[in-house]
This record gives C-alpha cells, sequence and structure tokens, in this order.
C-alpha cells in the first residue's frame, strides 16, 4: 500500500472517529445529562446549540474530508458501472452513497432549524413554550437521525471493507 493511500485512509478514519464521537456524545452523553440536571427547556436548548456550533468548526470539516476521502477511495469502482451494479460491494456501495446523502440533508436541516436567529429567541427568552417545545423535539429527532444514520454509514464501511 502506497504512503498516499495510507494517508488518506487516515485521514478517512480520524474524520470519521470525529463527525460520529461527536455525534454520539451530544446525543447520548450531553442532552440527556442536560435534562437530568433540570435545567429549563430554554438553558438545554441554548446550552446543546451553543456546543453544536462550537462542535461544528470541527465536525463540518471532518464531513467534507468523509466525503473527499470516501470518493477517491471508491473511484476504481464508480468508473466500472457494471461492478456498482452487479456485485454486493456495488451494492454496499451504493447504500452507503444514498446513507451519506441522507446524513447531509439531516445535517443541513438540523442547521436551518437552529438558525442565529432562533439562538437569539432562545437566549433572550423570545419563544413561545409550545414553539420551544416543537424545537426541542426536533433538536432530538434530527440529532438521533445524525446517531443512527452515521452509525450505519459505519455499518456498511465495514462491509464494503471487508470485501463481502
Amino acid at each position: 500500500m502506497a504512503i498516499e493511500q495510507v494517508i488518506i485512509t487516515w485521514a478517512h478514519l480520524v474524520s470519521a472517529s470525529i463527525w460520529v464521537g461527536g455525534a454520539i456524545f451530544l446525543g447520548v452523553v450531553l442532552a440527556p445529562l442536560l435534562k437530568r440536571m433540570s435545567f429549563s427547556t430554554e438553558e438545554r436548548l441554548e446550552l446543546m446549540i451553543k456546543t453544536g456550533r462550537r462542535f461544528n468548526k470541527i465536525a463540518l470539516p471532518s464531513l467534507v474530508i468523509l466525503i473527499v476521502t470516501g470518493i477517491y477511495n471508491s473511484h476504481l469502482v464508480l468508473q466500472s458501472p457494471e461492478i456498482l451494479f452487479s456485485s454486493s460491494y456495488g451494492a454496499f456501495l451504493i447504500t452507503k452513497i444514498i446513507l451519506v446523502i441522507a446524513l447531509i440533508v439531516t445535517f443541513t436541516v438540523h442547521i436551518r432549524v437552529f438558525s442565529r436567529d432562533v439562538e437569539k429567541k432562545i437566549t433572550e427568552r423570545q419563544i413561545a413554550d409550545n414553539e420551544l417545545r416543537k424545537l426541542n423535539r426536533k433538536g432530538m429527532i434530527l440529532g438521533e437521525a445524525t446517531v443512527v444514520i452515521s452509525v450505519a454509514i459505519l455499518f456498511f464501511a465495514a462491509l464494503l471493507d471487508a470485501g463481502i
């Protein structure tokens, strides 16, 4: 294996660790912890938004690196449509690509739902309780979807690596 391929694989794995590890931390560790600490819904959302924004500073570049290195790693298969559509490897790769697209859409929706305007309204307590509950619920659903999709992508990456 050439040193270039080692570096590309390493960058892909580090980026996956940052993306998936961060998503799991936010959804499985931080959110439930904040809820148990009996903060108000406003305080929890404000903290989660601020933490999410800070995480996005490394998460977004990691996602871009994952996509670029993923395309590079699969470029030979993508150049051969017969392999893509006639093998289990191709089926797994297509599934992984669809999941990555779903992840990008979910991530984009999450960012749009919790815009700076929404954050400002929460911080300044200018948002109705029912709207706050809806935002909280949307955040939970989008966060859980991000974790599930990310872990599913890892599973298909393992299938591709195993050559099944």
